[in-house]
């Protein structure tokens, strides 16, 4: 369980792939032909979203989406076959890349194969007509849980595909699944694969509220942390989505990561990014092209694994739809160099066993990894500011490790960089006179 989960999670580099878009021909085939170039940018683990046949029954779009799944136990007939996704497996084994696959276990298609064989396993109205909690999401119908014979299916189906070879799952809505499947599923997939990430797409603050306020289940972070290894960044990413457009300080943002520092596990994970499927592309986010290089950078090194979305080497601002075919637009891979530095520095040694500390806001973010082997200081213009900063650094000349140029320190003080740089260097600390505040704060009456 999370209780166990390695430190050295914080340094995964995840890559998300939406098969159909990933390539012109929408298939394994496309994919493994760029495995190589996935594998050069340092990433670590293959995220693909749901690999199964898709729903006809009230299908949005043309080919419908991944998450609206016919058959936990087949893929999707236009990705190719079987074997063409063990052979997909098998390549990136090769190359060292583990593979984690989407499971849905709150809702299936209408025409699923469940839903023919086991009409009871779901929610049904006045009527016995399956239906959705969101009534948003039209095209799904829900599972209901807990039941004995539908848990023993879902957790058959992963061992499934543990012998296909599959190394881990990305849990959609894990949060509104029963805990005790979870932690269930994690047991007996354990048994036969002790090192299997579990990855919980945890969900927002707002709709744990109102799953709860409506009487339906809604699991905390906190409580996802039981039974997986890492948990989205929802908690908080309303707020990091205002800061990013400047319609709240940065200042807010960073006193939220220090607030999950003290609310979750000690060795929590989080999977810090900057884009996904369900959310917009940094580059049209962001009010310029380098603040988004700023903020992408920023999350790189923050504390937690890091995922790229595939297109996001494009510097893409289009997020590709998931009811047809809309292929990602590479255009020669202009962030290529820029996300693999990213990914080199999240596997020096400050960050894979060092102490991650907050430390200004103003005129930059400054951040650093404490570590006694050699500390990693990172500046982040994310304000568009100007001017200087002062810094911990020690007068010197030192290479940014993200554009390889030197960065200066003179009486204390950088100039801020144009979007970020990360520098090795020597730092004194943790600081006491960092924490002296809080110290003074809590230590009470003398």
């Amino acid at each position: 369980m999370a209780i166990h989960t390695p430190l050295s999670y914080r340094s995964l580099v995840i890559y998300e792939i939406y098969p159909r878009n990933h390539s012109p021909q929408g298939n394994f085939a496309g994919v493994e032909a760029d495995l190589d170039r996935i594998r050069s940018l340092g990433v670590d683990v293959l995220w693909f979203m749901p690999i199964h046949p898709i729903g006809v029954v009230a299908r949005k779009g043309r080919l419908g989406s991944p998450y609206s799944i016919s058959d936990y136990r087949a893929v999707n007939p236009e990705y190719g076959t079987l074997e063409d996704f063990r052979r997909l497996v098998e390549k990136a084994h090769a190359l060292g890349l583990k593979v984690m696959i989407d499971v849905v276990y709150n809702h299936t298609a209408h025409d699923s194969v469940l839903v023919r064989d086991h009409p009871d396993w779901f929610h049904q109205d006045a009527n016995g007509h399956p239906f959705a909690t969101i009534p948003d999401w039209s095209d799904i119908i829900d599972l209901r849980h807990p039941h004995p014979d539908l848990q023993e299916y879902l957790i058959e189906s992963l061992l499934y595909w543990v012998q296909q070879g599959v190394d881990g799952f990305r849990c959609d809505v894990a949060s509104v699944v029963p805990l005790e499947f979870w932690l269930a599923a994690r047991a007996r997939v354990a048994a036969v694969q002790p090192d299997t990430i579990w990855l919980a797409e945890s969900v927002h603050a707002g709709f744990v509220e109102a799953r709860r306020a409506a009487g339906l289940t809604a699991w905390s972070d906190g409580e996802v942390f039981s039974a997986f290894d890492l948990t989205y960044v929802y908690d908080i990413h309303p707020i990091w989505q205002m800061a990013v457009q400047g319609l709240t300080p940065v200042a807010r943002y960073l006193e939220l990561l220090r607030f999950e520092d003290a609310i979750y596990p000690a060795n929590y994970v989080k999977l810090r990014c900057v884009e996904n499927h369900d959310q917009a592309r940094i580059q049209a986010l962001a009010p310029t092209p380098d603040l988004a290089l700023a903020w992408t950078a920023f999350e790189a090194f923050n504390k937690g694994a890091f995922l790229i979305y595939g297109g996001q080497e494009s510097a893409a601002k289009h997020t590709p739809t998931l009811f047809d075919y809309d292929p990602v637009q590479w255009n020669d891979y202009p962030l290529q160099g820029f996300l693999t530095r990213l990914a080199q520095i999240k596997k020096r040694i400050a960050v894979q066993e060092g102490r991650f500390t907050i430390l200004a806001a103003e005129p930059a973010v400054q951040a650093a990894w404490f570590h006694p082997g050699g500390s990693l200081l990172g500046v982040f213009n994310l304000s568009a500011s100007g001017g200087e900063a002062t810094v911990l650094a020690a007068d010197g000349d030192y290479e940014d490790l993200i554009s390889g140029e030197i960065v200066s320190v003179r009486g204390g003080r950088l100039p801020v960089p144009r979007t970020a740089c990360i520098l090795r260097c020597d730092l004194p600390g943790p600081l006491r006179q960092f924490y002296a505040p809080l110290l003074d704060y809590y230590k009470g009456p003398e």
